[in-house]
């Protein structure tokens, strides 16, 4: 067997980015930028004011209360703002442009007007309340470098910058093949010897949760002839192929075997990892892979956010060491593994006096989905450990979509 860090360490390394493509930015939410973006002029392009106050020229505040001439105005988007000059200001508001001759805007409410006369109560220093031009960047500088995961933030950045289009890493197309002849469709009737499909329904709602487009989803009886032509038929289409079922050693497991005969390289077959130890990992060509995941659905969905999402990210442009995120949180109950496998247990997030901890739930076992509803996500037991007491931290990763 493999560890699990060295089999996401083989995943990361033959997994490359996909093609790219321009994508309107109306729909570049959660792409990943495939080249570096630049401004195209300063921001702010021109000095502007922060507040709501009054422009004016700080050298002409010597003596508090100092009174100014009301001379204009310059709101958002005005042009022909009268020129600054001793003695005289303008009323200004917030994002308007300094009118020139002026380097300091008064707040209002340090301020009183009167009559067209504006008295200046408290002491001002020069530049005070101006966003300088090009203080956030300049003409030509990278502002989101390539690999820059786009999201609401990223977005207005670039229509400030006036881009309409973004060139993007594509996401993977991916097919989910779940193999077993008990297996039936959720909307099938369903004979007492037969099993309605959860993995995949599961996992296909893990990939358009990731933006990935609709999978193509299949089953496929345990049949040689019909596993070898359904994957042969996804790999004409598909960057990514999921296979449940069929991976361990019993008499239908043909996952192996027929990936093989289809020309595809296993890199590995078995980790280190309870549950899901018999999930497999093999290469087609220069960037196709395939997975192939547990039919327990527990063991299935532990395999795709552990191998299968670095995958999808790592494949999407996001750089490798970006592309599995976990952190570490307190237990909030002792926990002991169990065997010499690193041990993912159920456990969902609580709140505590001193923060969010992890409480282990109850589970009968690698097909127990009533269970996992009832999770956050997987604790990590390290393996060297004989009990985890209440309070250690281990590693946690989060099954939920991000709200």
């Amino acid at each position: 067997m493999i560890s699990p860090q060295e089999a996401l360490e083989l995943v990361l390394k033959k997994t490359r980015p996909l093609r790219t493509e321009s994508i309107c930015l109306a729909d570049v939410n959660g792409y990943c930028l495939a080249r570096d973006i630049r401004a195209d002029r300063d921001l702010p392009p021109t000095n502007r004011s922060a507040m709501d106050g009054y422009a004016l020229r700080a050298a002409d505040v010597q003596d508090l209360p100092t009174d100014f001439a009301l001379i204009g105005e310059a709101a958002a988007g005005n042009t022909g703002t009268p020129r600054v000059t001793a003695g005289t200001c303008v009323s200004i508001y917030t994002g308007a442009v300094v009118p020139s001759g002026a380097d300091t805007v008064v707040k209002a409410e340090q301020t009183q007007e009167a009559n067209d006369v504006v008295t200046v109560l408290n002491p001002v220093r020069c530049g005070d309340n101006i966003r300088k031009r090009g203080e956030e960047t300049t003409r030509g500088s990278i502002v989101l470098p390539k690999g820059t995961v786009l999201g609401p933030v990223q977005v207005g950045l670039c229509a400030a910058l006036g881009k309409d289009t973004l060139p993007v890493y594509c996401r993977p197309r991916v097919a989910v093949i779940c193999t077993g002849s008990e297996l039936v469709k959720p909307s099938a009737p369903v004979k007492p010897w037969q099993i309605r499909d959860a993995n995949g329904p599961a996992l296909c709602a893990a990939l358009t949760g990731l933006g990935c487009s609709k999978p193509h989803y299949r089953i496929v009886q345990d049949s040689e002839s019909a596993l070898r032509r359904t994957l042969k038929t996804a790999l004409k289409s598909r960057d990514l192929i999921l296979l449940s079922g069929g991976v361990s050693v019993g008499r239908y497991d043909l996952v192996p075997q027929i990936i093989k005969e289809i020309g595809a390289r296993i890199q590995f077959h078995k980790v280190a990892v309870k549950p899901g130890k018999p999930l497999l990992y093999a290469t087609v060509g220069r960037n196709q892979h395939i997975f192939g995941l547990p039919g327990n659905p527990l063991s299935a969905l532990n395999g795709f956010h552990e191998f299968v999402l670095p995958a999808i990210r790592h494949l999407s442009g996001v750089d490798a060491q970006a592309c599995l995120c976990s952190n570490r949180l307190p237990l909030a109950q002792a926990a002991t593994p169990k065997g010499k496998r690193l041990e993912h247990i159920l456990v969902r997030v609580v709140p505590t006096e001193t923060g969010p901890h992890l409480e282990p739930i109850q589970s009968h076992g690698s097909a127990d989905l009533l269970a996992a509803a009832q999770a956050d996500g997987v604790a990590k037991l390290p393996r060297e450990k004989h009990k985890c007491r209440a309070g250690c931290f281990v590693e946690f990763s989060s099954w939920r979509p991000a709200p």
